[in-house]
């Protein structure tokens, strides 16, 4: 089954357009995505239906971040990308009268309500600009690590 990158994609391109100055065109985040220009355009446009960046058309246009990074976390990026539900296993609901198939559903439910809970709380309280320090960190310690620091 092929898994579901929307996410991460676009929290890698959020983090670029953090640190880039002036806008990114579609074609640039294409390349660096190794996508279609148009695949960009078409997962942006959630980003930008709920405010978190905004396009510009024309010479010098291009994505632009339109939000705060400290007030948009990770699950908001996934909610506006459109992500797919969190887990993709489920239940069988063939035969609902029997009663080995709903103690089985029952487990499996509580066990998924569980931890997509938990999901959903761990993306909810991570921002994109802590990501954007965790970033900015990184860099300098491989600057500090290279200079012999």
């Amino acid at each position: 089954m092929r898994i579901d990158s929307r996410l991460s994609r676009m929290l890698h391109v959020l983090l670029h357009m953090a640190r880039h100055d002036g806008p990114m065109t579609s074609e640039a985040i294409a390349r660096m995505l190794g996508t279609n220009p148009v695949v960009v355009r078409r997962t942006m446009a959630g980003l930008r239906d709920a405010g978190y960046v905004r396009s510009e058309k024309g010479h010098g246009g291009g994505w632009t971040i339109a939000a705060d990074l400290e007030t948009v976390s990770l699950l908001d990026v996934h909610r506006a990308v459109g992500g797919p539900r969190l887990f993709a296993i489920g239940n069988e609901h063939v035969n609902p009268g029997c009663a080995v198939e709903k103690v089985v559903n029952a487990a499996v439910e509580d066990a998924l309500r569980e931890a997509e809970a938990l999901l959903i709380a761990r993306l909810g309280i991570v921002s994109l600009a802590a990501l954007a320090r965790s970033f900015d960190a990184r860099c300098t310690e491989a600057r500090e690590a290279s200079a012999g620091v």
